[in-house]
């Protein structure tokens, strides 16, 4: 009796675990989505067991693993976390919405798998991390002014066509810089989809009412406030992120002193006093040329826009992705700089490739970790040697106005 119970147990399990995979595949299918279905057996195979040293990073929503199909084919695998059904409602929203739109900058979903208990998307793989890690150093040298430029460019693109070119708009809820992966080639690609929803299509409707969900330091307050999502939500969020691209501060960092935890709220302080330079990155070097420091000057103008408490005063992102392309072009050249960076990386990239083509990934790691403290040693000398007005670490302060600062102050009312 015992072997029978036993027996007709693990038929059931089996039965459940089956009905709830089938049940997936059909919501998929009535929602038409094609996206491949891969085994628990080839996603554990291909994270070796979701091994630490594979883990790529670890959000609200799930944790990322490195991983490498029986193709040879490297992805990012997301492992969603266990909360009843939540974890299925995250997988089914990210599917249908990710699965529905095609844009260059946006990351690509490759597949999912829906068994033993487990919900997991799977991704394709971005060899150079997020954007965050780079601004903090975590990941090679700093990041030229015009590679971070064109980075911002891309994905202010990305989010403009979510809000303009699909129909309905998609609301993507969670902008930040650690949701910007980076290719081979410093191509931006917006990822992680989980908290997005789909906008209204009415012209009447210029919102959704639905609770306020997002990442500290990015979350439209006025959002935040009434509940209202809007398009504005992401505009502000993206606004966090250009500052971020401006200063490579943390949104929020509690080592700061309280007046300026939250980078958004000290960015607007600063700018709306024709202050900029206090804060901006030293590496960026902004009286280096007039170009330079004219266009950091109107990317934060930009961001002071974006960040105005009131949603009707912020721009739409199609706005923001002409505008920041206007700069772009506006007397861009390729510096010496940026030759520099892309070698120097590519290096990185070929030299210690656990996450490109190594299988010893935990080996790989750290000689990845040391070859990247060494470039930034060689690169902090360097600046050195060249009698550079300012050393990495050193924060620096100039006498010199914002030659956007009048228009700043105009604006500072907004907020």
């Amino acid at each position: 009796m015992g072997i029978t119970c036993l027996v007709y147990h693990l038929l059931r399990r089996r039965s459940a675990a089956l009905r709830s995979q089938q049940s997936t595949k059909r919501l998929l299918s009535e929602a038409s989505c094609t996206v491949p279905f891969y085994t628990y057996r080839e996603i554990d195979r291909a994270t070796n067991g979701f091994a630490e040293d594979q883990r790529l990073g670890t959000g609200a929503y799930g944790t990322v693993y490195a991983g490498r199909l029986s193709n040879n084919r490297l992805v990012a695998v997301k492992r969603i976390k266990q909360r009843d059904n939540a974890g299925l409602d995250c997988v089914m929203n990210e599917v249908k919405l990710v699965s529905s739109v095609s844009h260059r900058n946006l990351v690509r979903l490759l597949g999912c798998c829906i068994e033993h208990g487990q919900q997991i998307l799977v991704y394709e793989f971005m060899p150079n991390g997020t954007l965050a890690q780079h601004l903090q150093r975590e990941r090679g040298p700093a990041v030229p002014w015009t590679v971070r430029l064109r980075i911002a460019v891309e994905t202010a693109k990305a989010i403009a066509y979510l809000h303009s070119e699909v129909h309905p708009p998609i609301y993507h809820r969670d902008i930040k810089s650690s949701n910007i992966l980076l290719d081979h080639e410093y191509n931006s690609k917006v990822a992680d989809f989980g908290l997005s929803r789909m906008g209204m299509t009415s012209v009447d409707s210029s919102h959704i009412s639905t609770a306020p969900q997002g990442t500290p330091g990015y979350v439209d307050p006025q959002y935040h406030q009434n509940f209202h999502l809007s398009d504005k939500s992401d505009v502000y969020s993206f606004g966090v992120v250009l500052v971020e691209i401006i200063t490579a501060m943390k949104a929020v960092d509690f080592s700061r002193v309280g007046s300026e935890v939250n980078l958004a709220q000290l960015a607007v302080d600063r700018i709306g006093k024709g202050s900029l330079d206090d804060i901006v990155d030293p590496y960026l070097d902004p009286h280096r040329d007039a170009w330079t420091l004219t266009s950091i000057h109107k990317v934060a103008e930009l961001a002071f826009r974006c960040l105005a408490f009131h949603s009707e005063m912020r721009p739409s992102m199609a706005e923001v992705a002409d505008e920041l392309e206007q700069i772009q072009v506006s007397g861009w050249a390729p510096s010496t700089d940026d030759a520099t960076f892309m070698s120097t990386t590519s290096s990185l990239c070929s030299s210690a490739p656990s996450r490109c083509t190594d299988k010893s990934w935990g080996t790989a790691k750290s000689k990845r970790q040391a070859a990247a403290n060494a470039v930034v040693k060689q690169e902090t000398t360097k600046g050195a040697v060249a009698d550079s007005p300012v050393s990495v670490q050193e924060r620096w302060f100039s006498d010199r106005s914002s030659p956007s600062s009048n228009s700043l102050l105009r604006n500072s009312s907004l907020n």
